[in-house]
């Protein structure tokens, strides 16, 4: 790898006694990216985040975050990124606009009609003591204070955490946004769905360990879909279920039934010597390719191998 990257882990490793947070992390961001990190509470993510950021020191490895090394250049690394941290900690009395506005002085001066239209995206009440606010709205203080400056580069640790679907929404529209304009987005999450909307590619984390990196299209092909199909006529389910990739296969007079992992392609032509009548086939579902990822041992293989 090479230090094009906006983002480069190489062999990073961080272990709390005998307990892996995350080993051998070897992973490569491309700038204006968004990179979907991927995985269940406890797989890492957050650990790798902290490392990036210097909060913790790695046990081997190394990083650089915008060409820069996270421990020298902390200072100035900081003031180029936008940072959500999964657990938000906001001690004083503040209304959110006073803590805004001290935040943005701090990384030298943020024009306050960046700060209100972001509020006014969020549906975000400045005026409120930030301690007073739920959950939810903390969690807006968090993302405009994340994106106020509009870093080079957004650090993003569960970002839709409390947000209403409709807030989800528009956070995503947020991340859309800041790609558009050349910026980077690193992005934990367990939410996949939202993952699928925005990222261009995603790094699948399991039990402290890189299981697989993919281009958000490659793992929707990958994933398993549900096929029916109805013909004109009973058809016999030996012709189909010995096909690549085709498994669970039922008949039913003419209605066929089955799941197709990876391309569509031989089940099709296998159907065309009958006469189709309807043909449906669910969408493939990102959560659960996800999960095959962690249930699988096949599946969990050589994060290499899967484009790391």
């Amino acid at each position: 790898m090479t230090s094009d990257y906006a983002v480069l882990a190489e062999d990073l490793t961080k272990f709390y006694g005998p307990r892996r947070g995350i080993e051998g992390l070897t992973l490569g961001v491309e700038p204006g990216e968004v990179m979907g990190f991927l995985g269940p509470n406890g797989a890492g993510k957050t650990t790798t985040i902290r490392l990036l950021l210097d909060f913790l020191r790695p046990t081997r490895g190394r990083a650089t975050v915008l060409g820069l090394d996270p421990r020298r250049d902390k200072a100035t690394l900081h003031g180029r990124i936008g940072y959500l941290p999964g657990e938000l900690a906001f001690p004083g009395r503040e209304r959110a606009a006073d803590l805004l506005r001290f935040l943005g002085d701090a990384r030298g001066g943020v024009a306050w009609s960046r700060v209100t239209e972001l509020a006014e995206r969020l549906d975000l009440d400045l005026t409120r003591p930030v301690r007073a606010m739920s959950k939810g709205n903390k969690q807006k203080v968090g993302l405009v204070q994340a994106f106020m400056h509009q870093p080079a580069l957004l650090v993003l640790d569960e970002p839709t955490s409390g947000l209403d679907p409709l807030m989800q929404q528009e956070f995503l529209a947020m991340v859309r946004d800041a790609r558009a304009a050349g910026q980077t987005v690193f992005m934990s999450s367990h939410v996949l769905a939202e993952v699928q909307q925005v990222a261009d590619r995603v790094a699948i984390v399991r039990d402290g360990r890189l299981a697989a990196v993919e281009r958000v299209e490659s793992l929707g092909r990958r994933a398993v879909r549900s096929v029916e199909i109805h013909f004109a006529d009973p058809v016999d389910p030996g012709e189909f279920a010995g096909l690549p990739g085709v498994g669970d296969v039922t008949v039913s007079g003419p209605v066929l039934k089955c799941t197709v992992d990876g391309r569509l392609d031989p089940l099709i032509k296998a159907a065309a010597r009958h006469e189709v009548v309807d043909l449906l086939s669910a969408e493939p579902d990102l959560e659960e390719t996800f999960l095959s990822f962690y249930y699988h041992s096949e599946g969990a293989g050589d994060a290499t191998r899967a484009g790391a």
